[in-house]
């Protein structure tokens, strides 16, 4: 995990635990934030700055409320996550030399002033592993809501399946890419 930025961050950790807060300094930045979950690499752009006031819900507090540890106001940040519906087959498939449509969800950690709204989603595939991208059919299909056409090769054009690679954007300048080297093999 990475956490990048033009200014320096201060890490605290919290007594017992392997919670981690970072303290952002009162001037806006913008910043990059890196995960990597079983080979799907996920990365955040985003600006923020030290929290002004509390902005997160008693549902869904933030961490240094449930410890009691936290002094000052918080909120969540404005990452873009994303959910997939891949719509595979029950042995976890997809039929080759077909289209095939996966909705995407674009959602925020709950917040109590309003959300930004996700104006772009571009999806790209590989069938090689990641050497080579191709563009695929995106469209809106609801609110933070997209529909990706992907135009499945024939199984032996694809042998360790489809990998997937989503950029996202919202209406405050907030991205996220994330790339499955994998996401769904052919049958």
């Amino acid at each position: 995990m990475v956490l990048v930025s033009a200014v320096m961050l201060a890490l605290a950790g919290c007594n017992g635990g392997d919670l981690i807060a970072y303290d952002l300094p009162a001037k806006s930045a913008r910043y990059t934030f890196e995960a990597k979950t079983n080979d799907v690499k996920t990365v955040w752009e985003y600006t923020s700055a030290e929290a002004t006031k509390g902005d997160a819900p008693k549902v869904s507090p933030c961490m240094g409320d449930v410890t009691g540890s936290n002094k000052a106001a918080c909120r969540p940040e404005p990452l873009i996550f994303l959910r997939y519906d891949f719509d595979l087959a029950l042995d976890n498939t997809v039929k080759a030399g077909e289209n095939h449509d996966i909705t995407v969800v674009a959602y925020y950690q709950p917040r109590l002033t309003a959300l930004p709204k996700v104006t772009s989603l571009k999806a790209e595939t590989t069938f090689d592993g990641g050497s080579t991208w191709h563009p695929a059919t995106t469209r809106a299909t609801g609110k933070n809501t997209f529909t990706t056409t992907v135009k499945n090769p024939r199984q032996n054009q694809a042998p360790k399946g489809i990998g997937l690679r989503i950029s996202a954007t919202d209406s405050q300048g907030n991205t996220v890419r994330q790339t499955m080297p994998t996401a769904y093999t052919l049958r």
